[in-house]
């Protein structure tokens, strides 16, 4: 037998396959550690140990600065906190109205303002025995002649009333017609609350077309275009325009003279005047004569 074709000894095959062995298993016997390799395990450990402490200390630094950027909490003891005022602190005082709309609130009636009657002799006569201050006489006759002059008829159809003559407006009249209180103030003032007492107030028509005398179709005229023009040239103004806060009707033929210092005076609560919230804005009445009986009489009833 050919000794080339025998397998190897034993010997010789082991010594090759320690070449293929780790060196750590070739070095260290099972269960067993060299002295070299235990410095380098306890090396591991100790290195393990700083990490962990020092991620610990790091954790513990994060939390500090976290808690140090935070607001300071107050505790909740059940009771409210209660920050003292400095000593020297003025309370708010809640708003309140001005002397003039407490005057106003207090005066008012039905929308009316109180006016004394003028005095007996203050008024002079004007036309047809209609009485006014003697100013407002003098301005309106002045007036009259230059809208004459211009082909426009200025007729007056109402001027000073007392008391008297408006208890008869306003109560006789509101019986006639079946009115409640509310409904004739709007056209009507009570007595004691009407601008015509004071003999600066007065009622205008136009000459030429007096089917609209004390009417809102008054305001279609020629008279009422040439004084809404020209009126407060001579210190008339128009009482009752549409929307007035004091919520009386449209009176187009209502105005009024304020051309000295005392009728000023007289209707500056007018003027001031700021009608509450419960008070509704009056509808134009487009002839508050129109509820007469048939027939009446040429001389139409005047109003506030």
């Amino acid at each position: 037998m050919d000794k080339a074709g025998l397998s190897e000894k034993p010997s010789s095959r082991l010594s090759r396959m320690g070449g293929d062995i780790p060196e750590a298993v070739r070095d260290v016997a099972p269960g067993k550690v060299g002295r070299g390799n235990s410095s380098v395990v306890a090396s591991s450990k100790m290195m393990g140990m700083i990490g962990g402490l020092v991620g610990v200390g790091a954790i513990a630094l994060g939390s500090g600065v976290w808690l140090a950027s935070q607001p300071p909490q107050v505790a909740v003891t059940g009771e409210p906190t209660v920050t003292p005022s400095p000593a020297n602190s003025t309370p708010t005082a809640a708003p309140t109205a001005t002397p003039v709309e407490n005057a106003i609130a207090e005066a008012s009636l039905l929308g009316h303002l109180p006016y004394d009657e003028a005095p007996p002799e203050e008024l002079q006569a004007v036309s047809g025995g209609i009485m006014m201050r003697q100013k407002a006489a003098e301005a309106f006759l002045q007036m009259q002649e230059a809208a004459r002059a211009e082909g426009v008829n200025l007729a007056l159809i109402s001027g000073f009333r007392n008391q008297k003559d408006q208890e008869h407006l306003f109560f006789d009249v509101k019986a006639e017609r079946a009115q409640v209180a509310t409904q004739r103030a709007e056209v009507s003032a009570p007595p004691g609350y009407s601008e015509h007492h004071t003999g600066y107030a007065m009622d205008v028509g136009d000459g030429d077309v007096p089917a609209t005398d004390l009417s809102v179709d008054f305001e279609n005229t020629r008279a009422f275009k040439w004084m809404q023009a020209n009126a407060a040239r001579y210190s008339f103004e128009l009482s009752f325009p549409k929307n007035n806060p004091q919520g009386v009707s449209y009176e187009p033929w209502h105005w009024r003279f304020v051309g000295d210092r005392h009728s000023l005076e007289t209707f500056y609560k007018a003027r001031t005047f700021k009608r509450s919230p419960s008070q509704p804005v009056s509808e134009p009445v487009s002839n508050p004569n129109s509820v007469l009986p048939p027939n009446p009489s040429p001389n139409p009833q005047p109003n506030p």
